[in-house]
Formats: structure tokens, sequence, C-alpha cells
């Protein structure tokens, strides 16, 4: 299995209308992809985030130098070497290799990885709440309206990037508008201190149908997440940008997060992304993966999740939700399998089990202009 060629494919998209997190406003869409081929025909798929410039230079001039003539099958060899550098890019390797064992072997990732252990997974709308103009919690509250009449009942939606008292009239306008039929997720990307994150609570306490609290405070802050989670009215969440399993391991232990939420493109390669899975296991600690930068690395995430074992004995909560991106974003929208009432099934077939073809989303390849 040498690898013959290696083929690119950056998309762009400009955004009509940015929204946003408490990071800021996101006025663009983009994904880097690229298809691994081997000499006798076999293809996989990877995918990588990061500022396209920056990562298609990186391919021209180190990664695919670098891949071909290997053995496909060198897989840990390769990406291990890769991670030295550039750990995004390992782990959009590390997709791209497994799916050429998975055809090498005529199994699907799931069958490779030991077999799926449900057959279908559930996932929560994921929102950017805040909008440029000044009435943005009505569009918030209008986008997850939509989402709700589409089948979606799990949601996540932003705080933290508004003075603490609009966020919370925000909030409570949606817990008002569910009325206890949607469980919900607030993530404050890393803007509170300890004593803001606790003022939450009189909201929380208010309902029921919550999901988790999310990143809070900056993950820096291990014992503020100890101090939080024995005061906080419900779980807390976090660890997306964590990039090894080791790194989770001071939350684990102390138990400063209920749920952990590792992302698939940020570990450096599926293993340490699947072990970091079963490294929450391990230690009693649920594991609901943040997908929202990438949509392959996210159908990873959600095979993967099928191959885990259940968490809970209690039905209908027997596996934790993947979050799904549910803002504007057209390869997104057009990836073939799609929630059928906030849930996925896993498919069988060879590989990942989907069908799709890049020719579709050439319109959306970035042509090399500079941008910010």
């Amino acid at each position: 299995m040498i690898i013959r060629q290696i083929d690119t494919f950056p998309l762009y998209y400009s955004l009509p209308r940015p929204y946003g997190d408490a990071n800021g406003y996101k006025t663009y869409r983009s994904c880097y992809l690229f298809r691994i081929r081997t000499q006798s025909g076999l293809v996989g798929w990877g995918e990588c985030t990061g500022w396209l410039p920056g990562l298609e230079r990186e391919f021209r001039d180190r990664v695919i130098p670098y891949l071909l003539g290997k053995k496909a099958n060198e897989h840990l060899k390769m990406t291990t070497y890769i991670q030295t550098w550039n750990r995004r890019i390992a782990a959009g390797v590390s997709m791209a290799l497994t799916e050429i064992f998975a055809h090498k072997a005529g199994v699907s990732v799931c069958d490779l990885w030991g077999g799926k252990q449900h057959a279908s997974i559930p996932v929560y709308a994921s929102f950017q709440s805040y909008r440029e103009q000044p009435d943005w919690k009505k569009a918030s509250l209008k986008d997850i309206e939509q989402a709700v009449s589409r089948g979606f009942s799990k949601i996540k939606v932003k705080i933290g990037g508004r003075p603490l008292a609009e966020d919370q009239e925000h909030i409570q306008s949606l817990m008002e508008m569910v009325d206890g039929s949607v469980q919900v997720a607030v993530d404050a990307n890393q803007s509170y201190d300890a004593a803001t994150a606790i003022q939450w609570n009189p909201v929380f306490d208010r309902w029921g149908n919550w999901l988790w609290l999310e990143e809070p405070m900056p993950l820096a802050q291990v014992k503020a997440y100890e101090k939080v989670s024995s005061r906080c009215s419900i779980p807390l969440a976090g660890g997306e940008n964590l990039v090894k399993p080791e790194d989770f391991l001071p939350f684990l232990r102390k138990k400063g997060l209920d749920l952990i939420q590792p992302d698939p493109v940020h570990m450096g390669g599926m293993n340490e992304y699947r072990n970091t899975l079963q490294m929450g296991r391990s230690f009693g600690i649920r594991v609901s993966p943040h997908t929202f930068d990438g949509f392959l690395s996210g159908w990873y995430a959600i095979l993967a999740q099928s191959c885990l074992g259940s968490w809970s004995k209690m039905k209908g909560e027997t596996v934790e939700p993947v979050e799904w991106d549910v803002m504007e974003c057209p390869w997104n929208q057009g990836w073939p399998i799609q929630p059928i009432n906030g849930v996925i099934p896993i498919p069988e077939g060879v590989g990942i089990g989907v069908d799709w073809d890049i020719r579709e989303w050439e319109r959306w390849k970035w042509d090399g202009r500079s941008f910010s």
C-alpha cells in the first residue's frame, strides 16, 4: 500500500451574515480536505483545520513530500512524526489512513475498531448565538425554533460574549420558549471567572432540562473548575482544545469536569482520540465530543462514539450526544447523511459508510486569495 498521490481541496465560504460566540464573529467558514491515494487505487480522505494559506504551504512543502512513497500501513509512524510539527494535520492524515485500511480489509471503519455498539448516535444542534444586529436575541431564538421544528431535542447555545444580565435574559427567553421540551447546554468559551460562573445558578435552578455548562473559565484554571464543579447546579463540560489524552488527567482525577469534550481534529490522530474516549469511561466521566470545526472529523467522532461502550443503563441515555453544527456552512449542510429527529443512524458498508463527491463542492474551492 504505497502512497502514490495526494490531492488537496481547501474550501472557503464567505458568510453573508456573520455569527459568533464569546471569541468574536465568524465572517467565513473554511475547511482543508485532502485525498490520499495508494498505488493500488485505495483512497482515504482527511480533514484539518486552520488558516488555509498556512495549511496549503505546509502540505506543499512538508506533508506531501514526506508522505509520497511511504507505506500506508505505517500509520502510527507517520502520524507520530507529523505530530511533532502540526497535530491537526496529523489528525487528518490519520483519518485518511484509517479509511484506506478499512477499504483494504473490506470492512467498515467501525468494524476496524472492533464493531459498533450503538446502531445510532444522538446529536445536538450547536449554535453560534451572537449577531452584529441589536436584535440578536430574536434572531437566535428564531434559529433555535427552526432546529427544534426539524426534530432536534438537544441544543447548545452561546453565553459569555455579552454582559451577564443580557445573556441571562436571552437564555431565560429560550427556556420559556422550549418549555422543557428540549435539553439545553450553554457554552461560555472560557469567558468567566469562578464567581461569575456561579452567578448562573439562579437561572439553572429554575429549570430541569439542562445538559451542561461548557467551559465557563479558562481551562488552565483547574482549581477553579474543581470549585465550580462542587457548587454549580448543572454538570460542567470542556476540553475541546486539549490536544493529548494526558491533558485531560487533571480534570479526570479531581472531577473538575462532569463531561469531557475531545475533538478528533485537535488530538493528533484517531488512536489518541479514541484513547481519550476510553479514558473518560475508565474514570467514570461522560464523553460528548466537540466537532464544530469540521464535517469529516465530526463524522469520525460519530463513528467512534458508536463503538464506545455505554455510560449508563438508563433507557435512551446509554450514549452521549455528539455536536452537530447547524450554522450556515454549505459543505456541512451538503453532507449526504443528516440527522433524523436529532439522531444519526450508523450506516453499513465499507470504509466510512458514506458516498460523497468533492466535485459537488467545487464552487467553494478556495482560489488562493488572501483573507483574514
